[in-house]
């Protein structure tokens, strides 16, 4: 695991709370022992505001989140998720020294109102500046396993700029740039919050990777 000097340097460096930059390592420490487990590596698809973060934009909102798509409506189960969890937590301790404690691990899982099951989790873990008593800092986790993927997933590096990265770096299955476009217009249209908007945006602004209005439009329909 990195040093509380190399999480604080980070944070001075970014004019951040330390405690924001100690969650971004544990993120990509908890999608790297997602995406190295050979049940969920091709069956999860990774999205939201952390995936535009982690995937596509280093210098972007720094997010608390890890949202995915399930292509496998089974993985949807407390007992499973346990299981996996179970087994990511044992991983990521022994590539990092990143300690994410089973017993402080929850899955809620609820039916939406399309009648689909969701679950939201809870991850909490202790890294080099969480405190060594009391209540550790949480990872929410929220998985659905309903959402129409119109554009093909895409096996995408993520942003990862710590010294205990590992030598091959870290890969997931994404949301194409197209498919997160698109997502988060709709998102816009579903829901008025502020980030929605930030997002749509700053996506709009990568005049390089825009995608085409048929494109955003076809996603859209």
């Amino acid at each position: 695991m990195i040093t509380k000097r190399e999480i604080l340097d980070a944070a001075s460096k970014l004019n951040l709370n330390p405690h924001v930059v100690e969650k971004d390592y544990a993120l990509g420490w908890a999608l790297a022992g997602i995406f190295a487990h050979e049940e969920l590596a091709e069956n999860w698809v990774f999205k939201g505001g952390t995936c535009l973060k982690k995937c596509y934009f280093e210098t972007y909102r720094f997010s608390e989140d890890l949202d995915f798509t399930l292509k496998d409506p089974l993985h949807l189960q407390e007992d499973f998720l346990q299981r996996v969890f179970g087994e990511i937590s044992e991983w990521i301790y022994e590539n990092s020294g990143l300690e994410l404690p089973t017993n402080s691990q929850s899955f809620d899982i609820y039916e939406n109102p399309r009648g689909h099951l969701n679950c939201q989790g809870k991850l909490s873990y202790r890294g080099p500046i969480s405190p060594t008593a009391g209540g550790m800092p949480r990872i929410k986790i929220d998985l659905t396993e309903d959402e129409c993927l119109v554009l093909p997933p895409v096996q995408v590096p993520i942003f990862h700029p710590y010294s205990d990265s590992p030598a091959d770096g870290i890969s997931v299955l994404a949301y194409s740039y197209e498919e997160a476009f698109a997502e988060k217009v709709r998102a816009l249209a579903e829901r008025i919050r502020p980030r929605d908007l930030y997002d749509v945006i700053n996506l709009y602004r990568q005049e390089d990777a825009r995608p085409t209005a048929s494109v955003l439009l076809n996603v859209l329909h």
